[in-house]
């Protein structure tokens, strides 16, 4: 017996292996600049969206940091790869993707990228189909570790979050779907789970492989 009404997905670092790519492009544009310390300023960043990201990176490098065009020029870069189809796709997730549709259990993404570009990576990877709901963070005023865009997505979904599933590699994007009151799946990527995360989350998996067997075991023995 399936003992949810929907899995929610992060995207970044869950879906594809997007952060590393990101830091590899914050560290090529960062030599251009002379910058030290792109990786410390980066980490905290990982599951935020965009204006909370600006606020981090401003408080490490100072305020007449020129923000928006160093960002401007890592994201040309990024999407320079992402439209050349490069973005990789994390393990497990096609065999995952295809046993939750096989169970008939809706799908959706909660993400703090910005929704134009969920959509285009979605679909250039060939998995926009698979969810019923997309969610990007502009869409809200407030980014995880608030609750707001599981709440959302939960909404759209039409269920409540007690009945669906969060699957997510963040500290921030556990924080987001414990307070919303889903059931977290920590699938740790350049982040390792702490002490915190193992409270938060209902299980912690080293990859989407293991938790489509997971959720098979739980489902086969209910």
């Amino acid at each position: 017996m399936i003992d949810c009404k929907a899995v929610v997905f992060d995207m970044d670092g869950v879906i594809f292996d997007s952060e590393r790519l990101v830091l590899e492009c914050w560290e090529k544009i960062a030599e251009e600049y002379g910058l030290v310390g792109i990786k410390e300023a980066f980490i905290p960043c990982i599951g935020t969206n965009s204006t909370m990201t600006k606020e981090i990176v401003l408080n490490y490098y100072g305020a007449d940091f020129p923000y928006d065009e160093f960002r401007n020029k890592a994201s040309l870069l990024f999407h320079e790869i992402v439209d050349r189809g490069e973005l990789p796709v994390k393990k497990g997730v096609h065999e995952l993707f295809d046993y939750l549709k096989k169970c008939q259990v809706p799908m959706a993404v909660a993400s703090s990228t910005r929704l134009q570009a969920v959509n285009h990576e979605l679909k250039q990877a060939g998995l926009y189909d698979y969810f019923q709901v997309v969610m990007g963070g502009d869409q809200l005023k407030k980014s995880k570790p608030e609750p707001d865009i599981y709440l959302m997505t939960c909404e759209k979904l039409g269920i409540s979050p007690s009945d669906a599933y969060a699957i997510e590699d963040s500290y921030n994007g556990i924080r987001s779907s414990h307070s919303a009151g889903m059931r977290p799946v920590m699938v740790p990527d350049m982040l390792s789970p702490t002490e915190e995360m193992y409270s938060k989350s209902v299980t912690v998996l080293e990859d989407l492989l293991l938790v489509k067997e997971w959720f098979a075991q739980r489902w086969t023995a209910q």
